[in-house]
């Protein structure tokens, strides 16, 4: 066995896998989205496919090492200039550092291409968002069903009877959602899908903010005013009439990113005039 040339082959197929996989991940929705949602493409998950990316980047890093110290001759030869004396800085380095350079400078100040790229990262994301649906909190997936239903301000009891009825019994409150849809194959999202109605334990009059983290959820940005104020038990008619009250004049199909953004606020400013108006 030639190991020069299984050392270049194993390099180039390692880059063209290492390309694969970082398509992939470049339209893989958001970690957050991809858990709750258990996101798969042939098979493997945003955690399979993100393990398998990394090796890849080792293996190909080890077999270009290797690759350059068998070729190290012709890799020379590429940096003399016609006299044959070794320079670096020949017209093909030159270029090659601009175009590397320029790549790192345009990203980093968001130029032309460099940032369609990025765009389109964002907007790939954001429909893999919209297809899957935001989970109620970052990693909701791991809580406790006890946990969870606090969380979201449901009935323990009715949830778990709620699932044992839908075929999904969990053996204990302290099982996670995400144990309890691989138990079932199924997505946490799919079990929450069950008893997302059980009996919602609503607040006294006058306490609705307690409702509302004092941080936004993740994804919250996402939701509509309607979607928000179901979630959190908050009557739509009183924060549109308070928003509208603050100059923010808004309606329940608009999300909290596009009110900010006709606003020209944030999302986490709209966010805390919500719970400044349910206190009042």
């Amino acid at each position: 066995m030639n190991i020069r040339k299984a050392t270049s082959l194993t390099a180039a197929l390692s880059f063209v896998l290492m390309l694969l996989t970082s398509i992939i991940l470049f339209i893989v929705p958001h970690g957050r989205v991809a858990y709750w949602a258990n996101w798969k493409l042939w098979g493997l998950t945003k955690t399979d496919w993100g393990d398998i990316h990394i090796n890849l980047g080792f293996l190909f890093l080890i077999s270009l090492l290797l690759h350059i110290y068998y070729n190290w001759k012709p890799l020379v030869a590429y940096l003399k200039n016609k006299a044959k004396q070794l320079t670096v800085f020949t017209p093909e380095f030159n270029v090659a550092a601009l175009i590397t350079i320029a790549c790192i400078v345009g990203t980093y100040f968001s130029m032309p291409p460099f940032s369609w790229v990025i765009d389109l990262n964002g907007q790939v994301k954001d429909n893999g968002t919209a297809k899957y649906g935001e989970p109620p909190y970052g990693h909701a997936e791991l809580s406790s069903l006890q946990i969870f239903a606090k969380k979201m301000n449901l009935d323990l009891d009715k949830s778990m009877q709620m699932l044992e009825a839908a075929g999904y019994p969990a053996a204990n409150a302290d099982m996670s959602l995400q144990a309890i849809a691989d138990q079932y194959n199924r997505s946490p999202q799919q079990i929450y899908e069950i008893f997302k109605t059980a009996a919602i334990v609503l607040p006294s009059p006058g306490k609705s903010a307690s409702l509302l983290p004092e941080d936004p959820q993740p994804g919250t940005g996402n939701l509509t005013l309607d979607q928000f104020c179901t979630r959190h038990g908050l009557d739509l008619a009183k924060v549109i009439q308070g928003l509208a009250g603050r100059g923010i004049e808004t309606s329940g199909e608009l999300t909290l990113k596009e009110i900010a953004s006709r606003s020209q606020t944030s999302p986490t400013d709209i966010y805390e005039r919500i719970k400044a108006i349910v206190r009042e």
